[in-house]
């Protein structure tokens, strides 16, 4: 039977019910049966609540100093992190008595798990220390202890609560139907377990925190303040034509070295950054263009101090300037010999068509007047039509010509362009009266290495035209 109760148990576990005859052969009605219903008593411990972390400590605040060679004790350290707390213990489960002879499995109360310790706050950062000095020597009157703070210690994990133990960890409870001796009369015998509980889980050990870092050392060679950097600008043409303006660069040099300089046993980050010249760059405007200076005052250019002491120049994107750089030791000269609006670039405008056959010209206008110094070439396309294509679109085009006015089929007279397209290697058929054509005309504009594009299109009917 021992080995029977064994198998029993075993089949509880797969969640099964298992019922095996009794093997006394005087009695045919009794069984033993295995039950599988699970009911929990007593009460769960509560789970110990977790450590609070250590605080942050805040970074040392930086220091300048402007140093003639008297001694000097300086403490820049930061403060170390605060430890994280110890998480609680977890509770003890409240167990109560074990139910006796009842009729189904019983699981005891677990303890509660312990809390997790708090993290250890970071050291704060050693402050960082800038020092003007016009002799280095003065350093070795300077002790500093910019040390980082130490890192926060981690809190430990609080302990489990114990669970519940089982007073009884089996049981057989008899059930039986009937009168003994009669033929229905059976007996069933059901064996019970109860389930230890469980001790509660080890909180986890905080994290530590973070070493401050060490400050940093800037020497300054100066024995009065270092104005701020100023390498780029955007400035109003006006501000520039009147008054110019200053660029300025600091040059700065990292090195290795840092506690050398310092008096002995001084705490510094060994790598400092040291100023080894300041720049200082002026640039002017100057206004040599025909056009009026008004019309140009409040447009912003953009200015750039880069190496060899060159200045970058971007003018901006609505304007052309045909000018040069003049640069004389710490002054760059900004020269504009003409001027022209970007908008004016592309107002050219049709005048139509005028003569016939081989004296078909097409008159253009430069409303901005700016073709004096503009450069202009031109491409056509020129397209004929069965229609008339002035006041619907029609899609019988045909194309004649593509390519390139030669400079010689172009006469321009105070801002007004005639183009020859009867000169164009174009038949006479296709130059013939009553004819319906597209002229779509681009005008290339070039001015002092700017470049912009306009489409005329013109559409008509071939006649005798005044």
């Amino acid at each position: 039977m021992h080995f029977l109760g064994k198998f029993l148990l075993f089949n509880v576990f797969l969640g099964t019910s298992l019922v095996i005859p009794n093997v006394n052969p005087f009695n045919h009605c009794q069984e033993i049966a295995w039950a599988v219903e699970i009911k929990s008593f007593g009460t769960d411990g509560q789970n110990g609540q977790s450590g609070q972390s250590g605080q942050n400590s805040q970074n040392t605040e930086n220091v300048t100093i402007f140093s003639d060679g008297s001694s000097l004790n300086l403490n820049l350290a930061g403060q170390n992190g605060q430890s994280g707390q110890k998480g609680e213990n977890g509770q003890q489960a409240n167990c109560g008595n074990q139910p006796v002879n009842v009729r189904y499995n019983l699981q005891a109360a677990n303890g509660g798990n312990g809390g997790n310790g708090g993290n250890g706050g970071d050291g704060g950062n050693g402050g960082s220390l800038t020092i003007y000095a016009s002799d280095p020597t003065y350093l070795q009157q300077i002790y500093v202890n910019a040390a980082g703070g130490k890192v926060g210690q981690p809190g430990l994990g609080g302990n489990g609560g114990l669970g519940c133990q089982c007073d009884d960890p089996y049981w057989n409870v008899e059930t039986c139907t009937g009168k003994p001796g009669d033929p229905d009369y059976s007996c069933t015998t059901l064996e019970f377990r109860c389930q230890n509980g469980r001790n509660g889980a080890q909180g986890m050990n905080g994290v530590p925190g973070r070493d401050g870092l060490m400050g940093k050392l800037t020497l300054i060679n100066l024995n009065k303040p270092l104005k701020p950097d100023e390498p780029a600008a955007t400035v109003t043409m006006n501000n520039l034509k009147n008054k110019g303006y200053l660029l300025s660069r600091n040059i700065w040099e990292t090195r290795n070295g840092a506690t050398n300089l310092l008096a002995p046993g001084s705490m510094i980050d060994d790598q400092y950054l040291a100023l080894t010249e300041r720049l200082e760059h002026s640039f002017l405007l100057v206004w040599n263009a025909p056009q009026t200076f008004q019309n140009f005052a409040d447009q912003k250019i953009s200015l750039r101090l880069e190496d060899q002491e060159i200045v970058k120049v971007n003018v901006p994107q609505d304007i052309w300037l045909e000018a040069t750089t003049q640069k004389q030791n710490n002054l760059t000269q900004f020269i504009v010999y003409n001027a022209i609006k970007v908008k004016d670039v592309t107002r050219l405008e049709s005048q139509g068509l005028s003569g016939n056959r081989r004296n078909l010209q097409l008159k253009l206008i430069d409303k901005a007047q700016q073709s004096d110094l503009i450069t202009t070439k031109f491409k056509v396309t020129y397209r004929t039509t069965q229609s008339d294509p002035r006041f619907r679109d029609v899609s019988d085009y045909t194309t004649k010509y593509q390519g390139e006015i030669t400079e010689d089929l172009v006469v321009l007279n105070n801002n007004k362009f005639m183009i020859n397209i009867g000169q164009l290697p174009i038949k006479d058929r296709d130059l013939r009266s009553g004819l319906g054509v597209e002229v779509q005309l681009t005008a290339i504009r070039s001015f002092a290495g700017y470049t912009a594009k306009q489409t005329i299109v013109v559409k008509d009917v071939l006649g005798p035209f005044k």
